[in-house]
């Protein structure tokens, strides 16, 4: 198993290219099994996820090619049912259920994997699946979903904490196979959602509404191939502008897009941190004293639960007392025991997390529990004095491509070891 060192202390500068979007690419490799017909994706991240659902695809018959950041899927003849292995690994592989019931009329997958983040059920996949028409079972660790046929419905996918990304990428995915037209309500308005809706328009699906709370899919008898370029990874923009942050340096980011880190964006600014728009990308440093933040996860346009363990490692370094509210995950703190390991001070209260900022961090072993506590982790490695080392970074190459090199590049004096 692989680790992280990190001497810490040193400023990032320089410019880093953003890769594709991970919650993007991972439900448009699963949408190629649609058609019977050849389709490109490009800027597809080098990730072990990505690599994980090109083995799923392969396993149902389709033919899978990786070259660099190009993914070709030919789902000419394919099968309905997942691997156990591969996809209890990756939670993400769950979106293969609604492509094979679109286009099969039956699926049967296990109950996916993933981060130990808490609670992450599929039951509002479910509840899109059964209002499409489809009967569910579960039984010896998998999912089975069957239908005659598919007819197009109105259905409501609001859950507990709010709007599902994957479970409205895959109950639209499977609609769009459907007979007639179905609304969902309460649709996740992310732009992984948009990303996805716009390649199965290009394979000739009929989707309006993407982005908003509401959209509608009339169904069609056929999807054709396409080629489609993912959009970039906003997550991994944010990582590294806080690392440029927490580092006191100063980073360019190569094709991140503002219009979708409006709430980032916005707390950052709040912190103090400097942001330059140029036709090069967004360039963030520090723009003077830091200061603390109240901040409250929420499904998007709000701030995005997947750097809210990321901006926490900004907040250890700020004078003064943030408050971080968790209300997506109810166990997404678990990088608080480690970041305390460093020298942080921070209090659990329920939903949020007491940050009593700006005490100095000098480096230590720390283990990383989910992707992006692992990131977490790694920025506040790179602003502690002393050497700091992230052990089980196999979450972290599940969603950061090459985080190391790129660091790197940026002056960061980091290599992947061994672990001992």
């Amino acid at each position: 198993m692989e680790s992280l060192l990190i001497k810490g202390g040193v400023p990032l500068h320089g410019d880093v290219t953003i890769s594709g979007a991970k919650n993007a690419v991972l439900p448009i490799m699963a949408a190629t099994l649609l058609t019977g017909e050849p389709c490109v994706i490009r800027n597809v991240p080098k990730l072990s996820d990505v690599k994980f659902m090109g083995q799923i695809l392969t396993w149902l018959g389709a033919k899978v090619e990786i070259e660099g950041n190009t993914v070709r899927v030919h789902a000419k003849k394919i099968r309905g049912m997942g691997d156990y292995d591969l996809v209890r690994k990756m939670r993400g592989s769950i979106c293969i259920m609604g492509p094979l019931l679109g286009r099969l009329k039956k699926a049967t997958v296990s109950l996916p994997g993933g981060c130990v983040i808490g609670a992450r059920p599929i039951n509002l996949h479910l509840k899109g699946f059964e209002a499409l028409g489809a009967k569910i079972k579960i039984e010896n660790g998998y999912v089975e979903a069957s239908a005659k046929r598919l007819v197009g419905a109105d259905l409501f996918l609001g859950g507990r904490a709010g709007s599902t990304v994957l479970g409205t990428a895959n109950v639209m995915m499977a609609a769009t196979l459907a007979e007639g037209v179905t609304v969902i309500e309460s649709a996740a308005c992310e732009p992984e959602v948009v990303d996805v809706a716009n390649f199965l328009n290009a394979m000739g699906a009929k989707i309006s509404g993407a982005g908003s709370p509401t959209i509608t899919i009339t169904g069609v008898k056929a999807l054709h191939g396409a080629e489609h370029e993912v959009i970039p990874d906003r997550i991994e923009a944010a990582t590294y502008a806080i690392a440029a942050a927490a580092t006191n340096g100063e980073v360019t980011l190569r094709g991140a897009r503002a219009d979708h880190l409006h709430a980032v964006l916005d707390k950052l600014q709040s912190a103090g941190v400097k942001m330059v728009r140029s036709a090069a990308g967004l360039t963030f440093s520090r723009g003077g004293k830091f200061k603390p933040l109240d901040i409250t996860t929420l499904p998007y346009p709000g701030f995005p639960t997947d750097v809210q363990a990321q901006m926490m490692a900004l907040m250890i370094l700020t004078p003064g007392i943030s408050i971080i509210t968790e209300r997506i995950f109810e166990s997404r703190f678990m990088h608080v025991s480690e970041l305390t390991r460093l020298g942080a001070d921070i209090e659990i209260e329920g939903p949020s997390a007491i940050v009593k900022g700006g005490k100095p961090l000098s480096g230590a072993p720390v283990m990383a529990s989910d992707l992006r506590a692992s990131a977490a982790l790694v920025i506040a490695g790179l602003a502690a004095k002393g050497t700091t080392q992230v052990n089980r970074i196999y979450h972290l190459d599940r969603g950061y491509e090459t985080m190391d090199a790129k660091l790197r590049k940026l002056g960061a004096r980091i290599e992947r070891i061994e672990e001992s």
